[in-house]
């Protein structure tokens, strides 16, 4: 039975090689003994590829074996190289030690000497910053930071060269400080261009080329045309100074006390705004509606007052004259008492009176105005006050109040539009007063004269009276 199932078994076997084979060859067998035969070759040949398989990954595994084994060989050596730069590192952090405990013995007569010197050149680095000296002597600034750095150093040790060299660079700020020389050199434009100019330095307060005042910072390196100048009175000085450099005697020139190391006083003023740009940048609206209206009372109270004079020296040469004239009030009342000179005394004041009153208007003509002027300008004034603290309080809705520049506008225009108010207040109010002054003197006249005829009338009544 055995036997019977282990025949059955080849067998199928044989059938499944003999049809693996016949779909390789797509050619059937003819008979049981071809099919043997084909299933012996195809064992053959798969026996030879197993074979060569099998050498391929022996071949893979002795190559692989190799490789772990070189990998395994620089390891070891890298964990030797590893343990003798632990060893050089300790030795050598044990001899810095111990070259850093010689430093400081040898050193320690020197430290407060050094400790002097690095506190000194650190106070002439941030001189030599912006300095005048250092824009016709560059280069000063990174010997002093590498000299800073070596003072301070606990491996380095500063050289006397080094020292003197320093000492050198204090003696020539000193001395530079109280000359007045002139160099070459380029020079920044507004326009950001450059241009080669001869510079005349005054000591280490100003520089000046071409007739320009110049700035200098540090960070730029070179000198730079001062974006907006002094008065031409100052500048005339300064082209002054230019022509004479190199000759002797004394010349007026105006120069910054404070110096290019100091708070740079001449910059802030001249970058200061003039009254017509605050007016411009922080009046507004309102305190433009202020100067126009102010404008127009002073020219409306200079008419008047002119044509009040020629009035009043018309009105003069009348009291003067025998003859009354029509061109003058003074002539025109004296016309209306001839008319009415047979009249009574009572009606006589009466028409005089209302002759006066006729004249009034003319003379006093736009002095309400001016009045009215006089009195809405600072009201105006007060008005942009108020829009002004609104719109700081607006501001430091939005932005709080940690930064004052961001409310240095609504103030302004609070206190420019006061000002613009007080300013325009106060001539109005003058020019007010001598006007109407000088209208009172005539009317003053008026009514003297138009007294004065009253009387003679009344005493000349009285005098009839009495005769008859």
């Amino acid at each position: 039975m055995k036997n019977i199932i282990k025949y059955a078994s080849l067998s199928l076997s044989g059938l499944a090689l003999a049809f693996s084979a016949q779909v390789h060859s797509q050619q059937p067998a003819a008979n049981l003994g071809e099919l043997l035969r084909a299933v012996e070759e195809n064992r053959v040949v798969e026996s030879e590829e197993h074979r060569e398989r099998e050498q391929r990954f022996q071949q893979e595994v002795d190559q692989q074996q190799q490789i772990l084994d070189e990998t395994r060989e620089r390891i070891s050596e890298e964990e030797a190289e590893n343990a003798r730069l632990e060893n050089q590192f300790d030795q050598n952090r044990q001899e810095l030690s111990e070259r850093r405990a010689q430093l400081r013995e040898v050193r320690a007569n020197l430290n407060e000497l050094l400790g002097t010197i690095q506190g000194v050149a650190g106070d002439f680095r941030s001189i030599f910053d912006n300095s005048l000296v250092s824009a016709q002597y560059p280069g000063r600034n990174e010997f002093l930071d590498g000299f800073i750095e070596r003072v301070a150093s606990d491996t380095e040790q500063v050289r006397v060269d080094e020292i003197e060299r320093f000492w050198y660079y204090m003696q020539q700020e000193m001395t530079e400080s109280g000359r007045v020389v002139q160099y070459e050199d380029r020079v920044g434009l507004p326009s950001g261009e450059q241009e080669n100019r001869t510079i005349t330095r005054i000591g280490s307060f100003n520089a000046i080329g071409n007739g320009e005042y110049l700035s200098y910072d540090g960070s730029v390196g070179h000198l730079q045309v001062l974006p907006r100048q002094p008065s031409d009175r100052m500048l005339s000085q300064a082209r002054a100074l230019e022509a004479a450099a190199g000759g002797d005697g004394v010349y007026r020139v105006g120069i910054d006390p404070t110096g290019a190391m100091g708070g740079s006083l001449m910059a802030n003023l001249i970058n200061f705004p003039t009254w017509d740009e605050q007016v411009t940048e922080n009046a507004g609206i309102i305190g433009f509606i202020i100067i126009g209206i102010g404008a127009l009372a002073i020219l409306v109270a200079l008419i008047r007052s002119f044509m009040l004079t020629l009035v009043a020296a018309k009105v003069n040469a009348q009291v003067k004259a025998d003859k009354a004239s029509k061109n003058n009030p003074l002539g025109r009342i004296l016309l209306v008492a001839e008319s009415n000179s047979n009249t009574d005394t009572e009606t006589l004041e009466l028409k005089l009176g209302e002759a006066i009153l006729q004249e009034t208007p003319a003379l006093e003509r736009f002095l309400t105005f001016i009045k009215i002027i006089a009195t809405v300008a600072p009201l105006m004034g007060l008005l942009g006050t108020v829009t002004g603290m609104i719109q700081v309080f607006q501001q430091i809705t939005v932005y709080g109040a940690g930064d004052p520049t961001i409310m240095a506008g609504g103030i302004s225009m609070a206190l420019m539009t006061t000002v613009l108010g007080i300013t325009v207040a106060i001539p109005t109010v003058l020019m007010h007063t001598w006007v109407k002054s000088k209208a009172d003197r005539i009317i003053h006249i008026l009514e003297e004269q138009a007294t004065g005829i009253i009387a003679t009338k009344a005493e000349s009544s009285a005098n009839k009276a009495q005769q008859g």
